[in-house]
C-alpha cells in the first residue's frame, strides 16, 4: 500500500536524483513465471559442458513436443540454455548472436565470456526466462546463471528450470573441479537423467553440448543414452533454433 491507498498525498519533489527510486515499485523485477524443463551447465578443465532435457510441456500436464532443441550457439565458443517461455528466449538467442557477431566484426575479435554474460543480462531483463550461459575465452570455462531481474551470476556449475532441485543433488555429489570432459560430461547428462526421473515436466532424451576452444558441439542423446545426432560442430555453424 501506498500513502495516496490512505487519502495522503506527497508534495512533488522538486530535487529527485536518477537513483531516487532504485527498490520501490518501478523497478525491475524478475517475472514470476512457471519453469518446465531441466538445463544444467559444468565447467571443465578443456572447456564446458551443458545439458537440457528435451521435453516442451504445457504446464508440466501435457507433452507438446518431444524433441524440443534447449541449447543453442551464440557466440563462436559460448551456447545458451533456456528455461522459462519459448518465444522471449528464442528472441534473446537471436539477439544475442547478433551483438556477438557485431562486436566480432566490428572489433575483429570475438567478445569475452564477461562481455557476452552482461549483454546477456541486459537482454533478459523483464522477461519471463531464467537461462544458462556456458563459454569459453582465454582466461577458461565460464558458467553463469541469469534471470529476468537482470541478475548476472557467475559459477562453477548451475542448474536451473523445474527439476533443478534433483539435478542440484547430483551435481554437487558429482561435480570436480578442472574434471575432464568426459567426467563432465557423465555428471551433467547424469543430473538431467534423474530430474527427468522427477520431474513430470522434463523428460524426452538429452541434449548435450560440448564448448571448447575448437567451438560448439551440439548432440542429442536419447533415453538409452547413445548419440543420435550431432550439429554445429565448428565455431562458424549455427546449432540449430530453440525449439
Amino acid at each position: 500500500m501506498t500513502p495516496e491507498d490512505f487519502g495522503l498525498r506527497e508534495e512533488p519533489r522538486r530535487h529527485e536524483l536518477s537513483h531516487d527510486h532504485f527498490g520501490q515499485s518501478d523497478a525491475v523485477d524478475a517475472p514470476m513465471f512457471d519453469t518446465g524443463t531441466t538445463i544444467v551447465a559444468v565447467t571443465a578443465e578443456d572447456g564446458v559442458v551443458m545439458a537440457a532435457d528435451q521435453r516442451m510441456s504445457l504446464g508440466g500436464r501435457f507433452t507438446a513436443n518431444k524433441n524440443a532443441r534447449k541449447i543453442s550457439r551464440v557466440h563462436p565458443r559460448a551456447a545458451f540454455a533456456i528455461s522459462g517461455s519459448v518465444g522471449p528466449a528464442q528472441d534473446v538467442v537471436r539477439s544475442l548472436r547478433a551483438e556477438a557477431s557485431l562486436y566480432e566484426s566490428r572489433r575483429d575479435e570475438p567478445m569475452s565470456m564477461a562481455a557476452v554474460s552482461q549483454t546477456a543480462g541486459h537482454l533478459v531483463r523483464g522477461l519471463p526466462v531464467a537461462p544458462i550461459l556456458g563459454g569459453v575465452d582465454d582466461e577458461g570455462g565460464h558458467v553463469y546463471e541469469l534471470d529476468g531481474g537482470g541478475s548476472v551470476m557467475a559459477d562453477a556449475y548451475a542448474a536451473g528450470g523445474s527439476g533443478m532441485q534433483v539435478a542440484y543433488g547430483v551435481l554437487e555429489r558429482r561435480f570436480e573441479p578442472g574434471a575432464a570432459l568426459a567426467d563432465a560430461t557423465d555428471a551433467a547428462v547424469a543430473a538431467v537423467d534423474a530430474a527427468c526421473e522427477r520431474d513430470t515436466a522434463s523428460g524426452n532424451g538429452v541434449t548435450v553440448a560440448t564448448i571448447t576452444d575448437a567451438g560448439v558441439e551440439i548432440e542429442a542423446v536419447d533415453d538409452a543414452s547413445e548419440a543420435t545426432a550431432t550439429e554445429g560442430r565448428d565455431a562458424a555453424g549455427d546449432s540449430g533454433e530453440v525449439a
